[in-house]
């Protein structure tokens, strides 16, 4: 359990830290789940700098940090669609993403809304399970020419 964690809107000088974080996720944690060739599709992702200066410029974008290193990150697109939720390969289970998740529920309701919904990796299935969220469907994605299995997953709030 972390001792000391904030929490914070992300800013534009964030982004060599989440987009490393975004990389090794992907790299060791969804490696279980996903092909190495959809690892390494997948996680270059990171290296689109423009896309992740738009996201913390345009939407609900926040980071958790313990002692100035941030250990992980969210982002809420369209007022109730989560569009990312990441937690460092070295913090995994310590209730980070519980924690940003709860706050991203609750942006949501403020928003207006009475639902969230989200696509949810494989690896991320049982975290959003655990959660109360129900799968809507299941269905494959395509980035980059590589197809990706994933869920759309909900939650009435």
């Amino acid at each position: 359990m972390l001792d000391h964690m904030e929490i914070r809107e992300a800013t534009l000088e964030d982004i060599p830290e989440i987009t490393a974080l975004f990389r090794d996720t992907i790299r060791t944690v969804n490696r279980q789940h996903y092909s190495e060739k959809q690892v390494e599709i997948w996680s270059s992702g990171a290296d689109d700098i423009d896309k992740w200066k738009d996201r913390i410029s345009n939407l609900y974008f926040i980071v958790a940090e313990v002692h100035q290193q941030i250990v992980g990150f969210a982002y809420l697109k369209n007022g109730n669609y989560l569009d990312g939720l990441f937690v460092h390969k070295d913090f995994q289970r310590q209730t980070i993403a519980s924690k940003l998740l709860r706050i991203m529920e609750s942006r949501v309701s403020i928003n207006g809304f009475d639902m969230i919904k989200s696509d949810v990796s494989i690896t991320a299935l049982d975290f959003f399970d655990s959660h109360f969220y129900e799968v809507e469907k299941k269905q494959k994605k395509s980035f980059k020419g590589m197809v990706f299995e994933n869920y759309i997953v909900y939650k009435e709030l």
